[in-house]
């Protein structure tokens, strides 16, 4: 409940009595500092009067007073600026490093706070918040929104920059490790990203004009071709024992493909082959995509369609009723909303070219909303995504705010919790 302590403080809900140190002196909040998420006080450059006296600096809030040594902040010096040391049972005279007394303050949580907030906290309906959102104005939600796509952008932009320091800054093998991972569609992301991991790119580079030889590396890199079953499958099988002794391939044991209660289209066999084949026929692709100003120009250069042998196939030796599998234009969406626009972001963040990362924003705006059970159940409470932008946000909403349940930090919380109990 310390969280909610924090809550109280930044949001100014204090009894309507003076508030006053433990030693009588009054304590006077003109601004209660921006509230800190990592290591460190739990707000930053705070103003306050004590007595008077007008302090800036950094305040500390516990349950327990006794909880700033046991936290040994005593002996810490990311501690030596804190003005004021907060909390609800006092039981403890906190000190800096040198002896001196910090001031400190007793504070408790309004009831009907804690009522709220363990409502939201308990309740088994999801979203907990689901009564209160219909009564909220437009223009909070249409704010908070934008605050979430915001916070995806840079969600998925810490990643891809992650991957880029992994990578030695290669902006190509970045985006076909993140470009392999959405072609997963969810189900099998993760095994499609550590799969990508292991594809010898400048060696594929070198037999780029041969589809087979690239199926054969992507297919045993995929560990998908640990059998024979037709000639095929021989042949490639074949052709990757060859390729992998002479570049001297290393694969991985990770790689777990799900087929199961899976839609034969969206197998990891025929995914591969889409991806293939695209690798094949699309050199250039992130340094064309950069250069693309609309969705209509983005869209051609990831279609994709597999090799002969998938038109009559969804995994290997089992003949199917002939279908030439392509991206559907659904699937194509989602590879733009979930790949290019977040690397137009980042590129575009990285290198400080401002165009970019607004282009971004603008063609997520312009793109559909994802058709997903997130954004149904946001439906359902009466949050309709008007756009790819929004339906962002309620992923983001969802993922970091109500999984976590961290309605604390939500601004539909907030409004909850201001209300009370509806």
């Amino acid at each position: 409940m310390e969280q909610l302590l924090h809550y109280v403080w930044k949001h100014k809900l204090f009894p309507l009595k003076p508030l006053r140190t433990t030693d009588g002196m009054e304590v006077e909040v003109i601004d209660p500092g921006l509230w800190n998420t990592n290591a460190g006080p739990d707000f930053f450059n705070a103003k306050i009067k004590i007595g008077g006296v007008l302090w800036v600096g950094n305040i500390e809030i516990h349950l327990k007073a006794s909880d700033w040594k046991l936290h040994h902040h005593d002996t810490n010096s990311d501690y030596d600026n804190v003005i004021l040391h907060i909390a609800s049972d006092i039981d403890y005279e906190p000190c800096r490093p040198n002896g001196e007394k910090i001031p400190q303050m007793e504070l408790h949580y309004p009831t009907y706070l804690v009522d709220s907030y363990n409502e939201l906290i308990r309740t088994a309906h999801y979203p907990a918040c689901y009564r209160l959102i219909p009564s909220l104005s437009k223009l909070l939600m249409h704010s908070w929104l934008n605050t979430l796509q915001i916070e995806r952008f840079e969600e998925k932009t810490e990643r891809i920059m992650r991957l880029m320091e992994k990578y030695n800054n290669n902006w190509e093998d970045v985006f076909f490790i993140t470009l392999a991972r959405n072609f997963g569609f969810g189900t099998n992301s993760e095994a499609f990203e550590l799969w990508a991991q292991t594809i010898p790119l400048r060696a594929v580079d070198k037999h780029r004009d041969s589809l087979f030889q690239i199926e054969a590396i992507f297919f045993g890199q995929a560990g998908l071709l640990d059998a024979t079953y037709d000639e095929y499958t021989d042949k490639l099988l074949k052709e990757y024992t060859y390729l992998k002794h002479k570049f001297g391939f290393t694969t991985s044991d990770n790689c777990r493909w799900k087929l199961l209660r899976m839609r034969p289209g969206n197998f990891p066999h025929v995914r591969i082959a889409q991806l293939a084949k695209l690798y094949h026929t699309s050199q250039g692709l992130l340094s064309r995509i950069l250069e693309a100003e609309t969705i209509e120009q983005l869209r051609p250069m990831l279609e994709t369609d597999t090799s002969e042998y998938w038109i009559t196939h969804y995994t290997f030796g089992e003949v199917s009723t002939p279908v030439k599998k392509s991206l559907s234009t659904s699937s194509i969406n989602l590879l733009i909303i979930n790949t290019v626009i977040p690397f137009l972001y980042a590129y575009g963040k990285h290198r400080g070219i401002n165009r970019l990362t607004a282009r971004a924003s603008e063609m997520l705006e312009t793109l559909k909303p994802e058709n997903n059970f997130i954004t149904r159940m946001w439906k359902e409470c009466g949050v309709e995504a008007a756009h790819a932008g929004d339906s962002q946000a309620l992923i983001q909403l969802k993922k970091n705010y109500c999984d976590p349940k961290k309605c604390l930090y939500c601004r539909i919380g907030f409004e909850y919790l201001k209300r009370g109990s509806c």
